[in-house]
C-alpha cells in the first residue's frame, strides 16, 4: 500500500528524472522537506537547482514560476495551503490565466501549482478552507483535485504536459490515506470525471476530500437496499458535465457533496447545469451537502460539525429517493 503523500512524491521524482526542465519551488520544499513532507529528501537527491526554497512571498515565487514557464521551463510551484494562494491571486488570475489570450496565442504558461486544501486536521480558519471554486471560476486555468492515491500519482505528469496553467488541489486530510497504485504507472485522465461506484437509484457527485464521505454514505445506503452511484469529478474546470448528466439519466436523483461553502460554489454550478440540461430526468429536487457557512473552527467537534458527514449524505439520498 502507498500513502497519498508518497504517491505525490513519487510523481514529482519521476517528473524530475523524466524532464530536465522540471523543477520544484516553494516555501520549505528543500531543507525542511515540505510542510507536509512531500519533498523530503529531494534536495539531497536533486540539488538546489531543481529543488528551490523560496522567500515567504507567494506573489513573488508564483510570479517567478510564471516567468520560468514563459522561458521554456516546467515549474512545479508548491503553495502550503489554499488560503495562502490568495496572496498570489493577482499572479494567477491576471498573468498565468490571461497571457495566452492577451498575446493572441503567442504565449503559453505551462505552470503547475500544487496546494493543500480542505479541513479535517484541526488547522483552523487560516489553513483549512476549500477555495477551489475561486479558481474554477477563472477561464484560462485547468483545476484538478485528486481524491485517490492513484490519481495523486497520475495527475502530475498530465498537468506538466498541459500547455496552460494547471492547479492541483491536494486535500490535507488525505495525505496519510493509503491505496493501491497501478503497476503500469498510468497517467491520469485530467479531462473526465470517474465513476467510483456504479448504482441505479441515486447519483452522488463529489471530489477531493468529499469523495470518502460520499463512498462511506453509499456503503451505508447499500445496506438499506439503495444503490447509489458515486462520481468523482476529478476536474473542476472544465467540468465534465456529460458524465454527471448521463448518470442522472440513469438514476433520476442527484445529491452533491462539496467541502466548499454552499453559496456560489462547485455544488451550485453542478446543480445549475443539471437543472439546465437534465431537468426532465429528475424525479426529485437536487440536494446539496456542503460545509457550514462559517470559518472552519479549530475545536475537533466543531470542525466535524461544520464539514459534510456521511450521515448527512445518507439523509439527503433517502430524502430524494423517497
Amino acid at each position: 500500500m502507498t500513502t497519498y503523500r508518497e504517491a505525490i512524491a513519487e510523481a514529482i521524482r519521476e517528473a524530475l528524472h523524466r524532464d530536465d526542465r522540471v523543477f520544484l519551488m516553494g516555501e520549505d520544499v528543500g531543507a525542511y522537506g515540505g510542510c507536509f513532507g512531500v519533498s523530503r529528501g529531494m534536495l539531497d537527491e536533486f540539488g538546489p537547482r531543481r529543488i528551490r526554497d523560496t522567500p515567504l512571498s507567494e506573489s513573488a515565487f508564483v510570479g517567478a514560476g510564471i516567468g520560468a514557464a514563459l522561458g521554456g521551463m516546467r515549474p512545479i510551484v508548491e503553495i502550503m495551503t489554499v488560503n495562502f494562494s490568495l496572496l498570489a491571486l493577482d499572479q494567477i488570475l491576471n498573468n498565468a490565466a490571461t497571457l495566452r489570450h492577451m498575446s493572441g496565442g503567442q504565449l503559453g504558461v505551462p505552470l503547475v501549482i500544487r496546494m493543500a486544501t480542505g479541513a479535517g486536521r484541526q488547522l483552523a480558519a487560516q489553513h483549512s478552507h476549500s477555495l477551489e471554486s475561486f479558481y474554477a471560476h477563472i477561464p484560462g486555468l485547468r483545476v484538478v483535485s485528486p481524491a485517490t492515491v492513484a490519481d495523486a500519482r497520475g495527475m502530475l505528469w498530465a498537468a506538466l504536459e498541459d500547455p496552460d496553467p494547471v492547479l492541483i488541489f491536494e486535500p490535507i486530510a488525505l495525505y496519510n490515506a493509503e491505496g493501491e497504485l497501478p503497476a503500469d504507472g498510468a497517467v491520469t485522465d485530467i479531462v473526465h470525471a470517474a465513476i467510483r461506484r456504479p448504482g441505479t437509484d441515486a447519483t452522488i457527485v463529489a471530489y477531493g476530500g468529499s469523495l470518502r464521505v460520499a463512498e462511506t454514505a453509499a456503503e451505508r445506503l447499500a445496506t438499506e437496499g439503495i444503490a447509489a452511484e458515486v462520481i468523482d469529478l476529478r476536474v473542476l474546470r472544465p467540468l465534465d458535465e456529460t458524465t454527471v448528466l448521463e448518470s442522472v439519466a440513469r438514476t433520476h436523483h442527484l445529491v452533491i457533496v462539496d467541502e466548499g461553502w454552499r453559496s456560489v460554489g462547485i455544488a451550485s454550478e453542478i446543480a445549475a447545469r443539471v437543472a439546465e440540461s437534465g431537468y426532465y430526468e429528475l424525479d426529485a429536487p437536487i440536494r446539496r451537502v456542503c460545509t457550514a457557512e462559517v470559518p472552519i473552527p479549530y475545536a475537533r467537534h466543531l470542525e466535524e460539525a461544520a464539514l459534510p458527514q456521511p450521515a448527512t449524505v445518507v439523509d439527503a439520498v433517502r430524502a430524494v429517493v423517497s
